[in-house]
């Protein structure tokens, strides 16, 4: 902190870990809706499945800091349980693509914030930039998986992804600060 002058801007990590907690929480509700609905024995299940479990691990660490550090957990907790939920078995329901094609696009947008993040945090926070670096990689995976598995051969991708990513901008948003 020697180098911060006054006027000098500071990374804001509570709303920061706040919405973290948030997204994570919000995949693994998308991930358990699109389980909840695809066969257990399909690939696009199976792929799944491995994305919900590294998603639990990143809200197991997002909840552990926000804990430790007292910050206020979004409200918007209910909402974002069902929101996730139906977004998670609508995809689904639409095809094993169309499930695909939602974690293309949340993890697009997932890639964006957290590289936004990383940019604001700079050096201010080693232990929440080396969590978020980590978490960003496994995200941009989850994406290239989602997209080489056949994301992009949804029924209406183009329409279907920026819907979805609008959503994850809104969600971002509110859960800063509500």
């Amino acid at each position: 902190m020697s180098g911060w002058r006054p006027g000098d801007r500071r990374a804001d990590s509570a709303s920061m870990l706040r919405v973290d907690q948030a997204g994570e929480y919000g995949a693994t509700r998308i991930y358990a809706g699109q389980l909840a609905v695809l066969r257990a024995n399909c690939a696009e299940a199976k792929l799944i499945s491995r994305m919900a479990a590294q998603e639990q691990r990143h809200l197991r660490r997002f909840d552990r800091l926000v804990a430790e550090r007292g910050i206020r957990p979004t409200a918007l907790q209910p909402l974002w349980n069902v929101a996730g939920y139906a977004l998670g078995a609508a995809t689904a329901l639409m095809s094993p693509e169309a499930a695909l094609a939602c974690t293309d696009a949340v993890e697009t947008e997932i890639d964006r914030h957290y590289g936004r993040q990383l940019d604001d945090l700079g050096d201010e926070d080693p232990e929440l930039s080396a969590d978020i670096a980590e978490f960003r990689a496994e995200e941009v995976e989850h994406r290239d998986t989602a997209r080489e598995a056949g994301a992009r051969d949804a029924a209406g991708y183009p329409l279907l992804t920026a819907a979805i990513r609008a959503g994850c901008k809104l969600a971002i948003g509110l859960s800063k600060r509500i």
